[in-house]
């Protein structure tokens, strides 16, 4: 069983038992419990449940599991000729969640 949900602008494909990194969410601590209500597809062992957006009374239970930083990221710039060259690194933040339920 797994589910399509939109999360931020993000679709992720989610199965039970699942870790997945989300955008940074400052507002919980971890060990919190989250409720994912914008499920856009659930695929069962029998059937396949298709939203239009969305599918309705269906929703994901999630747990915070921590919050970290990603993987640097080197952002370079430069222009030919000109002498202009510009190097930054960038660490992104996000929070790892683990699926606990998916209701339909």
């Amino acid at each position: 069983m797994y589910a399509v949900v939109d999360f931020k602008g993000t679709q992720l494909k989610i199965e039970i038992n699942d870790i997945v990194k989300v955008p940074y969410l400052r507002d919980l601590e971890v060990g919190s419990k989250i409720e994912l209500d914008k499920v856009l597809m659930i695929k069962d062992d029998k059937k396949i449940l298709v939203g239009t957006p969305t599918v309705k009374s269906a929703k994901v239970l999630a747990e915070v599991i921590s919050h970290k930083k990603d993987k640097k990221i080197i952002v370079f710039k430069k222009k030919r000729r000109k002498g202009y060259e510009k190097k930054q690194g960038h660490r992104q933040n996000y929070t790892e969640i683990k699926i606990n339920e998916i209701l339909s």
